[in-house]
């Protein structure tokens, strides 16, 4: 029995061997995968700076820093630690052919569009946009940096487009520690984490056709943010604390005395109000396949009154309850999100846009696992943004390379890139989204099956 489980041994190692002719080729790709961002780099130092990092980033390192990536390929730190820190690149336009990029590959015209704060624990106070503030990570109020990310879901994928970091207050109000930390002009007035998720929208929108904007409960929870993405005609999805109050209008109001003012419904909490629903108000819904047995969540939707009616802030919304259940038929989990859409729309369409939204935090276990997204040593403004930038890069090609394995990509040429291949017209895919076909398209999905939408699953 130990012989033949050693000979089996020695067959599986040598199966798990790749020849190095493999990474000789991917090296060849990533240049050509490369070159659509490298003419945006004025010089021919700054465009090979750009692809080694971009190396640095999708290779084995433990710390993928400059210093790092710099002794990898045996080049001088200075120079790279300069290129990512202090060299006076402009990273936008590299985000905007990334967005591009995504959009063509990926995009779907029922696609999703999903925000999400991830916040970076640091120990000091000089590093830019460092404060306490909720560190998602940890759970509690600590020091720490905070970046908004813009993702991008549709069946064919899912991928990180942009990010910009978030400056507290207590940063914008000291202009000369502004300028110390390198912050433009341009960044230096304070926004919200939710108008930094307005401004990301408006600038690639356009470029993702999607039919769902979503994010976390902290995305979820001001009234105005919602409202905000009504006026563009922006069909949402957002989660919501526990403790959001709303008056369900399908319950009638309490009876008139026919003296004074009619009564009306009363505002309590939804998880109070979610106490009094019997099981027959359920709807059992297979969201996937599982390894052990289907994924199977129980979901209820409702038509109801948000907002206070003093500040006459008033808006109809559904709400939309999403609950999960363990193997002994335990409610582990319960999700609460508000939706501007019509209360016609499927469960399972509610559910589709819902898992999309939990596709964000895979996107950032993947960066920072495998791009050294978390691996940045720089404390200004200028670094920060050149370093996630190039990683948003490599982690787009390493998706890239995925679907390429995969054999999602319908190029011919198994050696093209997917910028080689974004213009196909073969792939029906549709680059530009108005808000004129976003009218139609969101009818069409309406009148679509159930048994469809609920197929968002890369993994």
């Amino acid at each position: 029995m130990d012989r033949k489980f050693a000979q089996r041994k020695r067959d599986l190692e040598r199966e798990c061997q790749v020849s190095h002719q493999v990474f000789s080729a991917a090296a060849k790709r990533l240049e050509r995968f490369m070159e659509p961002f490298l003419t945006n780099y004025r010089r021919h130092e700054q465009a090979a700076h750009a692809t080694t990092v971009v190396r640095g980033f999708c290779s084995d390192l433990q710390h993928k820093n400059g210093e790092s990536i710099a002794y990898l390929f045996g080049l001088d730190r200075k120079a790279i630690q300069h290129f990512l820190g202090e060299s006076q690149w402009q990273d936008t336009p590299l985000r905007e052919e990334l967005a591009k990029q995504i959009g063509s590959e990926l995009g779907e015209f029922d696609g999703v569009i999903a925000f999400d704060p991830s916040a970076f624990v640091k120990s000091g106070q000089q590093s830019v946009g460092v404060a306490r503030q909720w560190c998602g990570r940890l759970g509690k109020i600590d020091n720490c940096q905070v970046g908004i990310y813009m993702a991008y879901v549709s069946s064919q994928g899912h991928a990180l487009v942009d990010t910009q970091l978030y400056l507290p207050q207590e940063w914008t109000s000291d202009q000369k520690r502004m300028r110390r930390a390198s912050v433009p002009k341009a960044r230096r007035r304070h926004k919200t984490r939710h108008e930094i998720c307005l401004e990301l929208l408006d600038q690639h929108g356009q470029d993702l056709p999607h039919a769902w904007i979503t994010g976390d409960d902290e995305m979820g929870r001001p009234s105005r943010f919602r409202r905000e993405l009504r006026d563009p005609d922006e069909r949402y999805l957002l989660a919501v604390p526990c403790n959001t109050t709303i008056r369900d209008l399908e319950v009638p109001p309490p009876p008139w005395c026919g003296t004074g003012r009619p009564p009306q419904q009363q505002s309590v909490r939804v998880d109070r109000w979610l106490e009094e629903r019997t099981d027959q108000d359920w709807t059992s819904i297979e969201v996937r396949d599982a390894e052990q047995r289907p994924l199977i969540v129980e979901v209820l939707k409702r038509c109801v009154e948000t907002g206070k009616r003093s500040l006459l802030s008033v808006t109809e919304e559904v709400l939309v309850v999403i609950r999960y259940r363990d193997r002994e038929a335990k409610i582990v989990k319960t999700d609460y999100y508000l939706s501007n859409a019509e209360v016609t729309t499927p469960l399972a369409e509610y559910c589709r846009a819902a898992k999309a939204e939990h596709r964000v935090e895979e996107c950032l276990q993947r960066a920072k696992g495998q791009a050294g997204l978390v691996d940045y040593e720089v404390r200004n403004w200028t670094g920060w943004q050149h370093h996630q930038t190039l990683c948003l890069l490599a982690n787009w090609f390493l998706i890239v390379e995925t679907r390429r394995a995969e054999k999602k990509d319908t190029c011919d040429n198994i050696e093209s890139s997917a910028f080689g291949n974004r213009f196909d017209s073969s792939k029906g895919v549709r680059m530009r989204f108005t808000p004129e076909r976003q009218m139609a398209d969101r009818t069409t999905t309406a009148s679509q099956s159930t048994s469809t939408p609920v197929s968002l699953e890369t993994t």
